[in-house]
C-alpha cells in the first residue's frame, strides 16, 4: 500500500514537472541580451529617480526609446557615454544639477512659536501643527528629506536642512519629500540663490526670519537685464539667465538671503561658530 502511494505521488510529480517546464517553454518571453547589457553598465542603485521601476526597467525603455541615457542622474559621464556607446546613439553630455534649499532660516535665525514634540517628521508636523518654527513656508529641519537622501548629501544642521552639493547626483528623493516644496534641483554652476520661500510681506516676514527675502531689490537693481524675476515680496534667479557670483558683494542684500553656496565644510563651520558666538554672549 506504502508502495503505491509512493509511485503515485512521484507519477503524479514527475508528470506536473513535465507540465510546467512546458508551460515555462511555451509561455517564455525572450529577452533582449541588450537589456543585461545595459543593466550590466547601469549603476545598479535601483533608486528610481529615473522615473522607472528600477535600473532593468530603465536599460529596457532606453532600448524603446522611452527613456535616453541622462535621465539616470546617478550615472557618472564614463556610464552615460558607455550606455550611449551600446545604443549607437550620440552621447551628449547633460549639464549637472544639484538640489537646493531655498530657506535659510536656522534656528539662530527662525522664530519659534512653541517647542515642537510630535513626530520627527516634516510632513506630520506640517500636517498637525507645523512644526515649532514661525514662518509657514520655512524648512521644519525634522531631516525627512536627509532620511530619504540615498547618498547622505543632506544634513540637519542648527534645524536646517543643508544639502552638501559634492554628494548630490540630482535624484530627486528629497524634492518628493519635502511638504513645503522647497528643494529645487538648479544649475550646478549657478553659485548665487535668495535663500526664501515665502510670499508675506516684508513686514511680516521680518516677524518671522531675520534672513527673509524683503524684495527691496537691491539684487534686482545690482544684477544684469533679465538675471532676477521678482513676483510679489520675493525675489528668484533667473536661472535660465544667472549672475555673476559677485552679485552678493554689489547688492549688498541687507538681510543677507541673497548668498553664495559655500563647500558643507564651511557651512559647518560657520554655524558651528555663531552657536559657539551665542553660549559666550
Amino acid at each position: 500500500m506504502i508502495t503505491y502511494s509512493i509511485i503515485i505521488v512521484a507519477g503524479t510529480g514527475l508528470i506536473l514537472g513535465v507540465l510546467i517546464a512546458l508551460a515555462a517553454k511555451f509561455f517564455s518571453i525572450e529577452q533582449d541580451p541588450k537589456i543585461s547589457e545595459l543593466s550590466a553598465i547601469l549603476p545598479g542603485v535601483n533608486c528610481g529617480a529615473c522615473g522607472f521601476a528600477g535600473c532593468a526597467d530603465f536599460a529596457k525603455a532606453l532600448l524603446e526609446e522611452r527613456a535616453s541615457p541622462d535621465m539616470c542622474p546617478v550615472s557618472s559621464p564614463s556610464i552615460r557615454f558607455l550606455v550611449a556607446k551600446a545604443l549607437d546613439a550620440a552621447h551628449i553630455e547633460p549639464a549637472k544639477r544639484i538640489a537646493v534649499v531655498f530657506c535659510g532660516g536656522n534656528n539662530h535665525h527662525a522664530k519659534t512659536s512653541a517647542q515642537y514634540n510630535g513626530v520627527s517628521d516634516c510632513r506630520s508636523a506640517n500636517l498637525i501643527a507645523g512644526g515649532g518654527k514661525v514662518c509657514d513656508y520655512g524648512c521644519l529641519g525634522l531631516g525627512s528629506c536627509a532620511r530619504a537622501c540615498p547618498f547622505g548629501a543632506i544634513e540637519i544642521i542648527a534645524g536646517l536642512a543643508v544639502i552638501h552639493p559634492e554628494l548630490c547626483t540630482a535624484c530627486k528623493k528629497c524634492i518628493k519629500t519635502c511638504p513645503r516644496t522647497l528643494i529645487k534641483l538648479v544649475p550646478a554652476s549657478v553659485h548665487v540663490h535668495v535663500f526664501c520661500s515665502s510670499p508675506d510681506k516684508p513686514a511680516d516676514k521680518r516677524k518671522c526670519c531675520d534672513v527673509s527675502c524683503i524684495a527691496c531689490k537691491k539684487c534686482v537693481n545690482a544684477a544684469g537685464e533679465n538675471q532676477m524675476t521678482i513676483a510679489g515680496f520675493l525675489v528668484r534667479i533667473n536661472y535660465e539667465n544667472p549672475p555673476a557670483d559677485d552679485l552678493v558683494e554689489k547688492a549688498a542684500c541687507p538681510t543677507k538671503c541673497l548668498s553664495n553656496t559655500y563647500p558643507s565644510s564651511y557651512t559647518r563651520a560657520k554655524i558651528t561658530t555663531a552657536e559657539e558666538e551665542e553660549k559666550t554672549a
